[in-house]
């Protein structure tokens, strides 16, 4: 298997097989990432479209790490996105109703449901971090994509659990 940085590399050697296995390596994330952010399935899929795109035509630029650079690409597009729905006056969607089912999917879905209004009341800067660390992004990888130093990153993810404690406990 080779890496992301190997794959990249492959990409601008105009090789489309290694551009398939990057997105098919990549997709799943960064597609959850974005709907996170849109709340709009089809904005969604052409946010991410667009984020391969630029893997394609961006010219060579030093990057740490291509997920960090996918992520970078990704927030950048969503906020784009957003600020043209704003302009739009768009009110975003809401949650999807629960599927019918057992209990259990109910009471988890409560539970993703209180965790996301918790979430949706922080600020934007804070929700974005949320949203990229719960993609499993590290530490540094975060650093990359938002710009900014590694300790700042622990230092506003520190804010984030407590603000979200304080939101979420009884």
């Amino acid at each position: 298997m080779r890496s992301d940085e190997a794959l990249l590399e492959a990409v601008r050697a105009k090789d489309l097989a290694a551009f398939d296995e990057l997105y098919a390596r990549h997709e799943r994330a960064l597609f959850g990432f974005i709907q996170a952010h849109l709340k709009d399935r089809a904005e969604s899929e052409d946010v991410l479209h667009e984020t391969f795109v630029v893997v394609l035509t961006a010219p060579r630029v030093q990057v740490q790490t291509v997920r960090a650079w996918l992520f970078s690409i990704a927030r950048n597009a969503c906020l784009n996105r957003l600020r043209a729905r704003k302009h739009r006056e768009q009110v975003p969607l809401g949650f999807p109703e629960p599927p019918p089912g057992a209990h259990e999917v109910l009471e988890h879905h409560q539970q993703k449901v209180v965790l996301a209004s918790a979430v949706a009341r922080l600020p934007d800067e804070q929700q974005q971090l949320f949203h990229l660390r719960a993609k499993g992004l590290s530490y540094a990888e975060l650093s990359d994509v938002l710009a900014v130093p590694l300790g700042t990153i622990k230092s506003r993810l520190h804010e984030l659990v407590r603000r979200l404690r304080q939101s979420l406990d009884p």
